[in-house]
């Protein structure tokens, strides 16, 4: 039985975005100790806030100060955090409703054990020492016996210095294990070659193989060598340097119908100006030593393929 290929795989990119009047007072109030819901047109108070009621769809701007003491609604302990998670060490999960607020808020609470968390337990915030303007400025809830308050203060939203924009660092983490047929193809690929698997229905090649044909519907056995060269379809020109990636900006990313199959796939296009690239340019890999995948693909010489040679390949 051959060796299971499995790989670790890390999605992570920087999740960009502004803030309207509502998000931006609230978490420039995080920064200075306040926090700060919206009120709807029948009186309830959310916390957090947001720009739209999510009943009636109305625009809402009036916002309020709730306290910094809540109860909790419900909760789920965690007893292995991740990484970046709020605290260290195991905490629950809870949804707070603060004092003055009609809704619940989701934070962490730093308790010793699930026996000391229970629902209706009274808690407080406990503040970052640094605070930025992020939700990270509630550093976590804590029990604190007190009684709950009623009410809420008007408040204007208006702060020295605001916050108008977060970055958030999204990341996945997880482990890929190809299955038959995408395994024959990153075997193959080792070898410098690459293969795909023709549909015993519409026979048409798929590269990479997928174990079964997207239109038809079944099955996919048959291995089909395809390429090595290939047909530029289509193309983007990227300006943006890649985290952790060594390609200088800008550089060619390029849809390639290698010859012989019947799906394009992606790769950089090096070897000619990125202005030069062009859609029907004909190319061909070239492999660096030791790798499992071609570094780039570049071009053969050869004329340009007749775009009716390729249209279906768009």
């Amino acid at each position: 039985m051959p060796d299971v290929l499995s790989a670790p795989l890390v999605v992570e990119f920087p999740f960009t975005r502004s803030l309207g009047p509502v998000q931006s007072a609230f978490l420039t109030g995080l920064r200075e100790r306040t926090v700060l819901g919206v009120r709807t047109g029948d009186g309830r108070v959310l916390v957090p806030p947001v720009e739209y009621d999510p009943v009636t769809a109305e625009e809402l701007r009036e916002l309020t100060e709730v306290a910094t003491t809540g109860t909790v609604t419900t909760w789920a302990w965690n007893p292995a955090p991740r990484r970046d998670q709020p605290l260290a060490t195991p905490f629950a999960w809870v949804l707070v409703r603060l004092d003055g607020a009609d809704t619940a808020l989701l934070h962490v609470l730093d308790a010793p054990g699930p026996e000391a968390v229970n629902t209706g337990m009274r808690v407080r915030i406990r503040w970052a020492p640094q605070r930025t303007g992020a939700i990270t400025d509630i550093a976590c809830f804590e029990p604190y016996e007190s009684e709950p308050t009623a009410g809420s203060t008007p408040h204007s939203g208006e702060f020295a210095d605001p916050v108008t924009g977060i970055v958030t660092a999204a990341r996945l983490d997880y482990t890929y294990t190809p299955g038959r047929a995408q395994s024959a193809y990153l075997n193959a690929l080792a070898e410098q070659r690459t293969v795909g698997e023709r549909c015993p229905s519409c026979h048409k090649v798929y590269v990479p193989p997928r174990g079964a044909c997207p239109t038809c519907g079944v099955a996919t056995a048959e291995q089909v060598e395809v390429g090595p060269r290939g047909t530029v379809t289509t193309y983007c020109i990227v300006n943006i340097k890649a985290k952790n990636l060594d390609i200088e900006v800008p550089y060619v990313y390029a849809h390639i119908a290698l010859d012989g199959a019947d799906l394009a796939l992606h790769g950089r296009i090096g070897g000619i100006p990125y202005d030069q690239v062009r859609m029907g340019l004909r190319v061909e890999p070239v492999w660096t030593e030791g790798a499992r995948h071609p570094d780039h693909y570049r071009p053969t010489g050869e004329p340009d393929a007749d775009y009716d040679a390729y249209k279906e390949l768009l």
